[in-house]
C-alpha cells in the first residue's frame, strides 16, 4: 500500500528547491541587514537603514533582494500544479498553504498588540513593531492575483510566446515609470506596477514549467537581457539599490520599477544557468537537509522573519541595556559587523518559532529522477 503511494508521489525539482531556498533566504537576511532599530534614552524605537550612512552598500542589495526568483519559482510551481491536477482542486491547495500562515500571523499579531497595549507600550514603539512585523504581508497580494490569474497568463505563454507577454507587462511598469517623472511632486503613480512588475517573473516560470527556456542559450539570453536593462536604467538616473533608502526621492521596490524587473530578469537566468549544480544539492547531506527545510516552511520562514526581529530586539532591550547591531545607529561598518553578529540568534530563534509552529520534522526527500513539483 505504501510503495504504491510512494510510487505516485509527485517528485519535486531539485534545482528549483535550491532557488526558492535561496530566494527566500535572500529575502530574509537581507531585512535584517538594512533594518536598524534605534533604541533612545527614552525607551523609543524608531527605524533606521545602514544604506542611508553607507550607500556604498546599495549594489549588494542586488544580491539579497531575490523576490524576482521568489515569484519565478512560484509561476513554476503553479505551472507544475495545474498541468498535474486541473481544475479548481489545485488552486485551494495552493491558496491554503498560502493564507493559512497569514490568517496565523495576523491572530498572534492582534494578540501580541492587545497584551502590549495592556502592559502600557507606547503607542510609538507599538507603530514601529507593527510596520515591521506586518510588511511582510504586501506579497499576498500580487502573489494571489498572480495565482489566480495562472490559467489565463498559461494560455497567453502558449498563444504568444514568453517573450511577447514579458516585454508587455515590462512596458507597462516602463509607462508607469515614465509617467511618475511626468507627475507632479507628491503624486502617486498607480499601484497596476506591483502587479505587472512581478508578473515578468512569475511568466518565466509559468514558461519553464511548461517545457521552455530550458537551454543555456536561453538562459544566457536572459542574463544579457536583464544585464542590458540594469545599466540602461542606472544610465537613466534610477537609485542604485533595489530596496527603499529612507530620505530618498525614489524607490525601486515600492513600487517595483524597471530596475527591479531586469534584476528579476537577470537573477532568474543565471538561476538557470546554475541548474545543474543546483540539481546536485540534494547529494549531499546538510546544504540537501537545508534546502528541504527552507523548501517546507517557505511562507512561514517569510512571514516570521520580521517579527522575529522584533521580539528580540525588544526583549533583549528589556533585559538590559541598548546593545550594538541590535538597538544601536546603523551609521557605519562597526554596525553591520555588530548585527552581523546577531543573525545567528535571529536564525535560531526564527528556526524554533517556525519549526514549533509547524509541529515536528519530516525526512528529508529522497533525490528527484524527473522534474514533477517545485
Amino acid at each position: 500500500m505504501s510503495g504504491r503511494l510512494t510510487a505516485h508521489r509527485p517528485q519535486r525539482d531539485p534545482a528549483i528547491d535550491g532557488l526558492r531556498a535561496y530566494a527566500v533566504a535572500g529575502v530574509v537576511l537581507g531585512h535584517w541587514l538594512v533594518t536598524g532599530l534605534v533604541l533612545d534614552a527614552g525607551g523609543r524605537l524608531t527605524l533606521a537603514s545602514p544604506l542611508t550612512a553607507m550607500p556604498a552598500l546599495a549594489p549588494v542589495s542586488w544580491v539579497l533582494q531575490t523576490l524576482g526568483l521568489f515569484f519565478f519559482t512560484a509561476g513554476y510551481a503553479s505551472g507544475r500544479s495545474a498541468a498535474r491536477r486541473p481544475g479548481p482542486g489545485w488552486l485551494t491547495r495552493r491558496l491554503h498553504r498560502l493564507l493559512l500562515p497569514a490568517v496565523a500571523l495576523l491572530g498572534t499579531g492582534a494578540a501580541v498588540l492587545l497584551a502590549a497595549t495592556v502592559a502600557g507600550v507606547s503607542e510609538d514603539n507599538l507603530s514601529v513593531a507593527l510596520t515591521l512585523s506586518l510588511s511582510p504581508l504586501w506579497f499576498l497580494a500580487p502573489l494571489l492575483a498572480l495565482i489566480l490569474l495562472t490559467g489565463p497568463l498559461r494560455a497567453a505563454v502558449r498563444r504568444w510566446g514568453t517573450l511577447r507577454c514579458a516585454v508587455t507587462a515590462t512596458g507597462v511598469v516602463g509607462a508607469v515609470d515614465l509617467a511618475a517623472r511626468l507627475l507632479p511632486a507628491g503624486s502617486e503613480p498607480p499601484p497596476v506596477t506591483v502587479l505587472a512588475a512581478w508578473s515578468v517573473p512569475y511568466l518565466l516560470g509559468l514558461a519553464h514549467a511548461d517545457g521552455r527556456l530550458t537551454g543555456r542559450r536561453d538562459a544566457t539570453r536572459l542574463v544579457a537581457i536583464g544585464v542590458v536593462g540594469l545599466a540602461t536604467v542606472l544610465v537613466l538616473g534610477y537609485p542604485v539599490s533595489a530596496v527603499g533608502v529612507p530620505g530618498d526621492g525614489r524607490s525601486n521596490l515600492d513600487p517595483p520599477s524597471l530596475l527591479v524587473v531586469a534584476l528579476a530578469v537577470t537573477q532568474v537566468g543565471l538561476g538557470l544557468l546554475a541548474r545543474p549544480a543546483l540539481a546536485r544539492l540534494p547529494r549531499h547531506p546538510l546544504p540537501g537537509r537545508l534546502v528541504h527545510e527552507i523548501n517546507r516552511h517557505t511562507v512561514r520562514i517569510y512571514l516570521w522573519h520580521q517579527p522575529v526581529l522584533v521580539a528580540v530586539a525588544v526583549v533583549v532591550a528589556h533585559a538590559g541595556s541598548a546593545l550594538p547591531g541590535l538597538h544601536s545607529s546603523p551609521d557605519g561598518p562597526a554596525w553591520l559587523l555588530a548585527r552581523v553578529g546577531w543573525l545567528p540568534v535571529l536564525t535560531v530563534t526564527l528556526a524554533v518559532l517556525v519549526h514549533r509552529r509547524r509541529g515536528g520534522s519530516s525526512p528529508p526527500p529522497r533525490p528527484a529522477v524527473e522534474v514533477a513539483g517545485g
